[in-house]
């Protein structure tokens, strides 16, 4: 059995002596997708923050590839190949797409000025890696669709060696074309043995984007499950009610029958 890229253990935070993430354990492997589903205040998004140091967890374990490791800050988390494209994407509008590739990063000349024709050379590398259609290189990323928005994001992360990958709601706000190309973009990366973690509360989305579901509820895991063996109507039995059917294992927060 492959090593997992990402193993959480018992990973606990509590805010106010509320239970944001309690107990909680999952694991994502190289070149596969994993959806974290659940109601708003769940714990899912809380638990994503911990793996990629927003939050400092009181309790738990985390190892990449196979060794613990402490994350105590988004640098730690690029440091252990983990990027984060968070709904809002976090790119600068008034830029293009290869400027906001490397903002902060820039690529410079041997005189110290910042080299725009590499940076674009690079940019167009690891595009046609990712999205071959896309070709608004000179255009503010403002100008682009949401789905070439994504590609952008996602090419950022990629271009510095991300094997991780948290998705947060990455088909929110987009029409049919763009959640298709996103979904291109999944595969290609999953393709690339990159591993996803992807937070959606679209079923559908689950269904065909993801290889495995991870079920939460008042900061417990209900379940785990492969997709192939479960139904949407199971899933969303583990989402509003809390119970695991057949085909999942259960976790600690999966409703007891007796």
């Amino acid at each position: 059995m492959t090593t997992p890229l990402i193993e959480m253990k018992d990973m606990s935070i509590s805010f106010g002596g509320v239970h944001a993430v309690d107990n909680v354990s999952v694991d994502l492997y190289p070149g596969e997708v994993v959806g974290l589903l659940g109601h708003n205040g769940a714990g899912k998004s809380t638990l994503i923050k911990i793996l990629s140091g927003a939050y400092k967890a009181d309790s738990g374990e985390i190892r990449v590839n196979g060794k613990k490791v402490s994350i105590n800050s988004p640098r730690d988390a690029r440091a252990h190949n983990i990027e984060t494209i968070y709904q809002t994407l976090a790119l600068a509008d008034n830029l293009d797409a290869a400027s906001n590739l490397f903002l902060g990063r820039e690529l410079t000349t041997a005189l110290g000025f910042v080299d725009d024709d590499a940076m674009e050379a690079e940019t167009r590398k690891i595009m046609g890696r990712l999205n071959p259609n896309f070709a608004k290189f000179s255009s503010p990323v403002k100008a682009l669709s949401g789905g070439q928005r994504q590609s952008v994001a996602i090419a950022r992360a990629v271009y510095f060696n991300a094997q991780t990958l948290i998705m947060d709601e990455p088909t929110a706000a987009l029409g049919p074309h763009e959640t298709q190309m996103v979904a291109e973009l999944i595969k290609e990366l999953k393709a690339q043995g990159i591993g996803i973690f992807l937070i959606s509360h679209d079923i559908h989305d689950v269904f065909s984007l993801c290889d495995r579901v991870a079920v939460m509820k008042n900061g417990k895991v209900v379940g785990t499950a492969k997709t192939d063996d479960v139904t949407d109507d199971e899933v969303l039995g583990m989402i509003i009610l809390g119970k695991c059917p057949p085909g999942a294992t259960p976790g600690p927060g999966a409703l007891n029958d007796d």
